[in-house]
C-alpha cells in the first residue's frame, strides 16, 4: 500500500516526491498530517467549529492549486500562513473589514524579521498541538483522531471502537478541552522561560 511506503518520509521528502510525480495521493498524505492542526488554526480565528471544518476543506483545495504554481520549502509554516490568510479573508468577507487587532498584525511587510519570528512561533504551536494530542488518554486520543483527522462521524466511531454514542461524544468533547488545556499550559511554560 502506497500510504505505508511513504508514511515514514519527512514533509520535505513527500513534497519533493509530489513535485516530481504530481501524485495527489502523496499530497493527501501530507495534508492528512496537518488536518487537526489546520482545524485548530481555523477555530482560533473563526470561533465556529462548522466554519472551521468547512475552511479546512477549502484550504486543502487551495493548497492543491497553489502547490502546482509555487515551490514551497517549509510546508508546515507555509500551510499555516495559507490557513491564516484564508481565515482572515473569511472574517473580512463576513464583517466587511478585519478586526483592528488582526489588521494591525498584518501591517508588517513580508520578509521582515517579525514574520520569521511569527512563523517560528506558529510552528512551535503546531508542534505543541501534535505533542499534546499524544498526551491525551487513549480513548480521547482515538476519538479525537478519528473525528478530526480521519473525518469519521459519531456513528462510524461508535462502530469502529465499540464505545456508545454518548461515550464517543464525551471523549471528543473532553479530548478537545484537554488538548486546549495542554497546549495553553505548554505555551505558558515556554513563555516563562
Amino acid at each position: 500500500m502506497k500510504t505505508d511506503r511513504y508514511n515514514h518520509m519527512t514533509d520535505a521528502e513527500l513534497l519533493e516526491t509530489f513535485t516530481s510525480t504530481r501524485d495527489n495521493e502523496l499530497l493527501g498524505l501530507l495534508l492528512q498530517r496537518y488536518t487537526l492542526l489546520l482545524l485548530g488554526v481555523c477555530m482560533k480565528y473563526l470561533k465556529n467549529e462548522e466554519d472551521a471544518r468547512d475552511s479546512v476543506q477549502q484550504i486543502f483545495l487551495k493548497v492543491i492549486q497553489e502547490l502546482q504554481k509555487y515551490k514551497v520549502e517549509y510546508f508546515k509554516s507555509w500551510l499555516y500562513m495559507v490557513a491564516k490568510n484564508h481565515c482572515l479573508m473569511k472574517i473580512r468577507d463576513r464583517n466587511g473589514k478585519l478586526p483592528k487587532e488582526l489588521n494591525e498584525s498584518l501591517m508588517a511587510t513580508p520578509g521582515e524579521e517579525t514574520d520569521v519570528q511569527d512563523l517560528l512561533r506558529n510552528d512551535r504551536t503546531l508542534d505543541l498541538m501534535e505533542e499534546s494530542l499524544k498526551e491525551l488518554n487513549p480513548e480521547q486520543q482515538q476519538c479525537v483522531t478519528l473525528f478530526y483527522l480521519d473525518k469519521k462521524s459519531y456513528q462510524e466511531i461508535t462502530d469502529l471502537t465499540g464505545y456508545s454514542m454518548m461515550q464517543v461524544k464525551s471523549h471528543i468533547q473532553n479530548g478537545k478541552r484537554n488538548l486546549r488545556i495542554l497546549i495553553e499550559r505548554k505555551l505558558k511554560t515556554k513563555s516563562e522561560r
